[in-house]
């Protein structure tokens, strides 16, 4: 217990300090972010870079949790806009969200069949009806709705309130698909238990729930287009009229990269992760039958040069990464000591990347592009330049710098061509070994779906 005693001696050290009176003052008055920050390095970032790919606007997933469908989409439409010889170009955002949403309730209902004859607060079903809809994923599951649904130009499916935010959206579908667990498990439970009940009936059950969750997702976000008419103006002035078009087909024609060649790698430090191994999350995914969620664990270094090479090279990476840690979103500036807190609070905080994700102090909350790195002269990353999707109105036009101290620290994810990858770890990937599954939630809470 907190005796007075211990309350005297805390207020006494406090009191005993003019550093504490002083920093007391200040941030009573100021953010402890204005306070904290070491104005020499908020300054001496240099925001230039030598390799530079971006020369389009930003885009904005306002009020969502759509990071990871943005960035997986903008480390596509570079080569799109290329090949199409136009500025900006987006491809629909919404059209993957309403996609990721039917996928999303599918996965969670035929996890629940799965898992019928569990109680209702086992910890597994407990974590999946905590969040059966959420807006959060990963590359994997961006890949798997691109294969399934292919890809739409933005003016096929535009934004809509809901897409913009999701919250109402997601209310009203996390209400069916947890009322759809019930009765699910309700029916099956009437018919004996899961190996007792009549898979036909049960798969009917589910459709009837799957029906009305593309109800509620068509009347927020509209009904996705079977074909639409594609057709622009590119720079030079000139119009082309490409006729009618199918999703997949448009995919096939704009996407030019080998999606299926693409491996995940992360950096997770931790002892009981090893490197050079595979690892997936039960239960974390989206499309069934898809791409499923693995992970490649490597050391930062191989994480760093894989990106380096590929945008010298000429093509962007999506990455996930903390954003909530030594991060200033006005100045647009990520470095591992932006924020002096040792010296505002006179402590000592020694927890490094392992442990922080140990001990639930860091973990992935967002997902990116890397359009830049600016490379020394002794072939060393010094800086990276990021694509975020907050908008035009904060950082350099919603573009980032990354110090080389906050690529160690705080990116966990990228996703890259296998051929980036030093030779072992590219035999591990195409030795397509079954990968080590962990369970849902803790302890592998570190690799959660992004949605910041």
């Amino acid at each position: 217990m907190i005796s007075a005693d211990n309350l005297a001696s805390y207020q006494d050290a406090f009191a005993a300090s003019p550093i504490n009176r002083l920093m007391q003052n200040a941030v009573t008055e100021s953010p402890i972010t204005k306070v904290a920050m070491d104005r020499s390095i908020a300054v001496g970032i240099d925001k230039t870079v030598s390799h530079r790919l971006d020369d389009w606007k930003v885009t904005n997933q306002k009020k969502s949790g759509r990071c990871w469908l943005f960035s997986g989409l903008n480390s596509l439409r570079y080569a799109a806009a290329k090949q199409l010889n136009v500025q900006d170009f987006e491809f629909s955002q919404n059209w993957m969200l309403f996609w990721d949403k039917l996928e999303k309730s599918n996965y969670f209902l035929e996890s629940m069949i799965d898992l019928a004859d569990a109680d209702a607060d086992d910890r597994t079903v407990h974590h999946l009806l905590s969040d059966p809809i959420g807006d959060g994923g990963q590359w994997n599951m961006f890949v798997a709705l691109v294969k399934k649904y292919g890809v739409v130009p933005k003016s096929a499916m535009p934004e809509t309130e809901s897409s913009s935010c999701t919250a109402s959206l997601n209310e009203a579908l996390q209400t069916l698909l947890r009322q759809g667990a019930h009765d699910l498990r309700a029916l099956i439970a009437a018919e004996g238990g899961k190996a007792a009940a009549d898979p036909q009936k049960v798969d009917a059950a589910k459709q009837d729930i799957l029906s009305n969750i593309y109800r509620v997702l068509a009347i927020h976000l509209g009904t996705p287009p079977t074909d639409f008419e594609w057709e622009w103006q590119d720079k030079d002035k000139n119009f082309t009229r490409a006729g009618r078009m199918t999703p997949l087909e448009f995919a096939e024609k704009y996407i030019t990269v080998e999606l299926d060649d693409y491996v995940c790698v992360v950096n997770d430090p931790r002892p009981t992760s090893e490197y050079g191994k595979t690892y997936t999350v039960d239960r974390l995914g989206n499309v069934v039958g898809g791409t499923p969620v693995t992970y490649l664990n490597a050391p930062i270094d191989v994480l760093k040069t894989a990106v380096k090479e590929t945008i010298v090279d000429g093509d962007p990476v999506w990455f996930g990464c903390d954003t909530n840690k030594q991060s200033s979103r006005d100045l647009g500036i990520w470095d591992a000591h932006l924020y002096d807190y040792e010296g505002a609070y006179s402590l000592d905080l020694t927890l490094d990347k392992a442990n922080r994700l140990i001990y639930g102090d860091s973990l992935m909350t967002h997902a990116m592009v890397f359009v830049g790195v600016d490379v020394d002269d002794d072939g060393n990353a010094r800086r990276f330049r990021v694509e975020n999707s907050w908008g035009e109105d904060i950082a350099d036009k919603g573009f980032f710098t990354m110090n080389s101290t906050w690529f160690d620290e705080y990116v966990f994810e990228i996703a890259i061509h296998k051929d980036r990858l030093p030779a072992d770890l590219r035999a591990v990937v195409d030795a397509h070994e079954e990968p080590s599954c962990c369970p849902p939630g803790i302890p592998w809470e570190p690799w959660p779906k992004l949605k910041h």
